[in-house]
């Protein structure tokens, strides 16, 4: 039985299945969206293009580390915004932000 060479490290298998899940979760909004028939707005569209285009060149799609974990492949920001895409191609209503609430 043939067996895989040890791999580098722990913390590069982690950084690689980080990579991974974002790119799944990016497919996944991405389909989601023409499957439910929502259209996504031309920022939405061009932000999920270039996160994944910079997650398949780089391994993460953020230059700053202090912008995100160390091992992780989206910085928080870009998380958040890929949730309420998803939730918006779910048909879900946007959660409320922080501050004021708003007046209905």
């Amino acid at each position: 039985m043939k067996r895989k060479p040890p791999s580098d490290s722990p913390f590069e298998a982690q950084r690689k299945a980080a990579q991974r899940a974002a790119l799944n979760a990016l497919r996944r909004a991405r389909r989601s969206a023409e499957k439910a028939g929502v259209s996504l707005s031309e920022w939405e569209g061009e932000f999920l293009d270039s996160v994944s285009d910079r997650v398949k060149t780089h391994g993460r799609a953020f230059a700053d580390p202090e912008k995100g974990a160390p091992g992780q492949a989206l910085s928080a920001m870009q998380g958040r915004k890929l949730k309420e895409i998803a939730a918006k191609a779910k048909g879900e209503a946007p959660k409320p932000r922080w501050g004021r609430k708003r007046q209905e």
